[in-house]
């Protein structure tokens, strides 16, 4: 993420904390990023053959813009459990990108996203035992906050990543970036 588009997020963030929710963890404006394929555990024996199938997948779609703006939840606003910020620019290709990686892992033994590709960048999850209560007043604060974004982000890459799960939060390390 181009550094604007982090402070943006910070100041987002820092505006929702207002609010003291306890039930809240937030997502560390230099972890927050667009996943297009999630693949769970996987070898290190594998990792050059996915890096190779993410290069096949992702020919043919050439750099385009992408930017940030409204403010989501899923699943639901009654009873959220995680809060994003929505993608919006050039989808078509973003939607390309990810469909040509997720059909080219399917050789590998990934199986292929059955749910709708919904493009955002997580900022926080809501603790598990939160309550109704909590999360409908957290959904509220959510609907009552707008955000919009300035900048745009020139996607020219991406990024095969590795997250470690630490008590503090996952930290992320690249494993191969692959041009467009």
């Amino acid at each position: 993420m181009p550094g604007e588009i982090k402070s943006e997020l910070q100041l987002l963030q820092s505006e929702l904390k207002q609010v003291e929710y306890r039930f809240i963890r937030w997502v560390a404006s230099e972890s927050i990023h667009l996943t297009l394929k999630f693949l769970g555990n996987v070898s290190r024996q594998m990792m050059d053959d996915i890096s190779e199938s993410v290069r096949k997948g992702s020919q043919g779609v050439s750099p385009f813009k992408l930017g940030i703006g409204e403010l989501g939840v899923f699943p639901d606003m009654r009873s959220p459990r995680v809060l994003w910020v929505g993608i919006h620019g050039d989808l078509d290709k973003l939607r390309d990108l990810q469909q040509g990686i997720d059909s080219a892992l399917v050789p590998l033994g990934f199986t292929v996203e059955k749910r709708p590709f919904t493009p955002h960048l997580t900022l926080a999850r809501l603790r598990e035992g939160t309550s109704p209560v909590e999360r409908q007043s957290f959904g509220k604060l959510v609907m009552n906050t707008t955000f919009d974004s300035k900048y745009e982000i020139p996607v020219k890459s991406l990024s095969l990543m590795q997250s470690q799960l630490s008590p503090s939060g996952a930290v992320y390390s690249r494993l191969d970036e692959i041009e467009l």
